[in-house]
């Protein structure tokens, strides 16, 4: 927990919250031990899409798709989600909920390795969400930015993992040191990355949200 425990306890219990079909997918896929965003990284993306009132969405990572259907249900009329997933087993649990809850109009989800898929996109997205496998997003990141339009933004999850970002590299399991690394890797260039202005907050997991400069 990257905030003391009870305030973010408090901050969430001033939410207003998703609606009933959304809250009862969330708990169907804690039960099943599926990640899903946090509520408040939820509430953050809210206030994103209200901001920015985005056309076209890309996701990087749908699991069973409750970040697609959250986004959906708060991005203004028209607006089309893309999204990519490669674990075959949640596929057609992600396409069956965009069916059942009748966004598979609004939503397009497409199989395969992110760094591939990403390839053969045209873009341009008004706003990227990376939800992706953490230590792909230094990897990711050049055609993640080519795909975002200009004055667009970058909503990348999961980049504190829990306070271990801030430990040595040698303070954390040695199964997760070469993530930790390349986190840090990706903190670094988005925060200095010439083309983007960016903000880390202790949202969640931690939530960097970055803005893709106007060309001049």
């Amino acid at each position: 927990m990257i905030l003391e425990e009870r305030l973010t306890a408090f901050l969430n219990s001033l939410d207003a919250g998703n609606p009933a079909w959304l809250n009862e997918l969330e708990k169907e896929a804690r039960k099943t031990n599926v990640p899903v965003i946090r509520p408040e990284t939820q509430s953050l993306l809210r206030t994103l899409i209200a901001a920015k009132r985005p056309s076209e969405i890309l996701e990087v990572g749908t699991a069973i798709g409750f970040s697609a259907l959250c986004m959906s249900e708060y991005a203004p009329e028209g607006c089309h989600i893309t999204t990519i997933e490669k674990y075959e087993k949640r596929i057609p649990v992600a396409r069956e909920n965009f069916r059942r809850f009748g966004r598979e109009e609004r939503i397009t989800l497409l199989e395969g390795d992110a760094a591939l898929v990403l390839e053969g996109l045209s873009g341009p997205y008004d706003l990227i969400f990376m939800d992706a496998a953490k230590g792909q997003y230094p990897a990711l990141l050049p055609q993640v930015l080519r795909l975002l339009s200009d004055g667009g933004l970058l909503v990348s999850d999961n980049v504190l993992q829990d306070g271990d970002i801030l430990e040595s590299r040698y303070a954390v399991t040695r199964r997760n040191r070469t993530i930790h690394t390349r986190m840090r890797e990706y903190l670094y260039e988005i925060k200095h990355h010439p083309a983007l202005v960016t903000s880390i907050l202790p949202v969640g997991d931690g939530v960097a949200v970055s803005v893709k400069r106007e060309k001049e």
